[in-house]
C-alpha cells in the first residue's frame, strides 16, 4: 500500500524535473522507485536534492534555532556566573604560569598551558581566515560585530562546559585523564541520559572526523594553490601524508606539535596584523563604525541586512571558537589542575584568543584594504583569496605567501586536533581495538584528500548542519547541569575571597552525584589528600 502511494509521487517528480535532471525513458530512478517505493538511492539520486536539504536545515538551525539558543544560553551563563569571563580575566595568566611549571614535575599528565595550546590549535583554523572572509562577504562588515558578541558571551559558555568536563573526568586506563560532554551527561545527569551521551559522541565523530577535517583540508589546499600554483591533487596527497605521520603518534605527538606550532603561528599572525593596523591607524575608526552600522542594518547596501549579518556572525563565531559546541571539553578534561573552575577560566581565554584577537585581525586586514568594497554589486574575490589579496595590498606579493603558510599551519593543527576528538568518540563506544583505530586513521587521510579537492560551499554546508546538531545536544546538557556548575563557581569564589591564591577542589565535601572523588582526593596537585 505504501509502495503504491509513493509511485505516483515519484512519477510526478520525474515529470517536473525531466529536463533539469536530464532524465531518459526507463531511467534508473523510476526503476528504483517502482521496485522499492522511496529508497535512499532515490534520495541521493541528484546532488541538487542534497543541497536543497542542506539549505533547509541550515536555515532552520542558524537563522532561527541556534541564533536564539546560543545568545540566550550565553547570556544566562554570563549573568548567573556574575560575568565570570570578565571577573577572572587577569587571573588566567597566573593559572597558566602555575600550570606550566607544574607540568615539569608530573609524568603522564598535561598542564593547563599544554591543554591551552591544544585547544587553541583546534579553535584557530580555516574559520579564522577563510570563514571570517566568507562571513564578511555574505553578511557584510556587521557580521564581525556579531562574531564579537558571540565570542564574549561564548567565553562564559566555554567556561561552564570545560569546568563540567574537569569535574566529571575519569582516569584513563593508560594513565592521565579523559572526559568531555559524554561523560558529564551520563555521570552528571544519570544513566538514563546515556542515549544523549551516545548521540553526542556519534555527532562529534561525524562532525570532526568528517565535516571539519574536509573543510580545513579545502581551506589549506586552496590557499597553497593560490599562492604557489600547485595542483590541488598534488596538495591533497601531500597533506594526507603529513597528517598520517602525525596522527599515527597519538595524543603525545599531537601535543608536541601543538606546543611548537601554536605559539609561533598565533603570535606571527597577530604581529603582522598589528603592522597593518599601525600603517593604517587613521582608517581604523571608519572601519569600526562601518562594522557597527552594518551590524544594526544602518548600511542597507552592505551585505544582506541585519538578519544575514547576525546569522553569519553567530555561525562563523561558533565555527571558529567552538564555544558551546562541546569539542573543547574533551581536551580540557585531560589537564591536571587543582580546581575544575581553573580550567574553565583558561578555556574561556582560548575563546578570547580565537575570536576577539585572531578573527579581528583577519577582519581588519580585509576592511582596511582596497579589495573588499562594501555594497559592491559584484564581489569577485571571496574566502581565502580575499584575505590574501587584502594583505598583499599592504605588504606586497609575499603577503599571499604569508597567508598561505599561516592557513596551512592553522588548518594542519586543527586537522590533527579534530582527529583526536574523533578517536575519543570511538573510545566512548568501546571501539578501541587497534584495527578499528587504524581504519579510522585511514578514513581521516582519505577525507583530507577528498576535502582538499571539493567545493567550499558543499563542505561548509555539511559542517554547518552537523555542528549545529552537536551544539544543540551539548547546550541542552550544560543547561541541565547549570546547578552543579554554579556550585563549583561559588566554591572557587569563596576560596578566593578567603585569600587562597590557588583554590583547591575538595571533592570529599562536594555532594554532587557522579564526580569521581578518588581523582581529586588522591592527587597531591593542590596539596590536599582526603579520605
Amino acid at each position: 500500500m505504501i509502495r503504491d502511494n509513493w509511485i505516483p509521487l515519484i512519477d510526478s517528480v520525474c515529470v517536473r524535473y525531466h529536463d533539469e535532471w536530464n532524465l531518459e525513458e526507463g531511467d534508473q530512478l523510476k526503476r528504483l522507485a517502482r521496485g522499492a517505493s522511496l529508497s535512499w538511492e532515490w534520495l541521493l539520486f541528484k546532488k541538487i536534492g542534497s543541497e536543497t536539504m542542506f539549505e533547509l536545515m541550515n536555515d532552520f538551525l542558524w537563522s532561527k534555532l541556534l541564533v536564539v539558543i546560543l545568545i540566550g544560553i550565553g547570556l544566562l551563563f554570563t549573568i548567573s556566573s556574575r560575568f565570570v569571563q570578565f571577573r577572572y580575566f587577569t587571573r588566567m595568566f597566573r593559572i597558566l604560569v602555575s600550570g606550566h611549571l607544574f607540568s615539569k614535575n608530573q609524568e603522564g599528565h598535561l598542564s593547563s598551558f599544554q591543554v591551552l595550546m591544544l585547544s587553541v590549535a583546534g579553535r584557530v583554523g580555516g574559520g579564522n581566515i577563510a570563514g571570517v572572509a566568507v562571513a564578511i562577504t555574505l553578511g557584510g562588515p556587521g557580521a564581525v560585530f556579531w562574531m564579537w558578541v558571540m565570542g564574549l558571551i561564548g567565553m562564559a559558555t566555554s567556561f561552564v562546559e570545560c569546568t563540567l568536563a574537569q569535574a566529571y573526568k575519569r582516569t584513563a586506563p593508560g594513565g592521565g585523564y579523559f572526559g568531555g560532554p559524554a561523560f558529564y551527561i551520563i555521570h552528571g545527569l544519570g544513566r538514563k541520559w546515556k542515549w544523549l551521551a551516545s548521540l553526542f559522541s556519534a555527532l562529534l565523530f561525524v562532525t570532526f572526523g568528517f565535516g571539519f577535517n574536509s573543510a580545513q583540508s579545502y581551506a589549506v589546499a586552496v590557499s597553497l594553490h593560490d599562492a604557489f600554483d600547485v595542483s590541488t591533487i598534488v596538495l591533497s596527497f601531500g597533506l594526507a601524508c603529513v597528517v598520517g605521520i602525525i596522527i599515527s603518534g597519538g595524543i603525545k605527538r599531537i601535543a608536541k606539535i601543538a606546543d611548537i606550532l601554536v605559539p609561533f603561528m598565533v603570535f606571527g599572525y597577530i604581529l603582522l596584523a598589528c603592522i597593518v593596523l599601525v600603517l593604517n591607524f587613521h582608517s581604523i575608526p571608519s572601519a569600526f563604525f562601518m562594522i557597527i552600522k552594518s551590524a544594526f542594518g544602518f548600511e542597507p547596501l552592505v551585505g544582506g541586512g541585519i538578519g544575514v549579518a547576525v546569522t553569519m556572525g553567530v555561525r562563523r563565531g561558533l565555527y571558529s571558537s567552538e564555544a558551546g559546541l562541546g569539542s573543547a571539553p574533551n581536551i580540557a578534561a585531560v589537564a591536571d589542575i587543582s580546581h575544575p573552575v581553573a580550567q574553565g577560566v583558561v578555556q574561556s581565554f582560548s575563546v578570547f584568543i580565537d575570536t576577539m584577537v585572531i578573527c579581528s585581525c583577519t577582519a581588519f586586514i580585509i576592511l582596511l584594504g582596497d579589495v573588499y568594497q562594501p555594497g559592491s554589486a559584484e564581489i569577485t574575490v571571496t574566502g581565502v583569496a580575499l584575505t590574501q589579496a587584502s594583505l598583499a595590498g599592504f605588504i606586497g606579493v609575499w603577503g599571499r605567501l604569508f597567508i598561505s603558510i599561516a592557513l596551512m599551519l592553522f588548518g594542519f593543527t586543527t586537522i590533527i586536533y579534530n582527529y583526536y576528538l574523533g578517536e575519543n568518540s570511538l573510545a566512548w563506544f568501546g571501539f578501541q581495538h587497534k584495527s578499528i583505530i587504524i581504519a579510522y586513521r585511514i578514513m581521516v587521510i582519505i577525507l583530507c584528500m577528498w576535502g582538499a579537492t571539493s567545493d567550499l560551499n558543499t563542505i561548509f554546508s555539511f559542517a554547518d548542519i552537523t555542528m549545529g546538531l552537536l551544539a544543540v545536544v551539548n547546550l541542552l546538557a550544560i543547561t541541565l547541569l547549570i546547578k552543579p556548575a554554579l556550585r563549583l563557581i561559588r566554591d572557587y569564589d569563596h576560596q578566593i575571597e578567603q585569600g587562597i591564591e590557588e583554590p583547591v577542589f575538595d571533592a570529599s565535601v562536594f555532594a554532587q552525584h557522579g564526580i569521581d572523588k578518588t581523582i581529586w582526593c588522591n592527587s597531591k596537585r593542590g596539596g590536599k589528600i582526603c579520605n
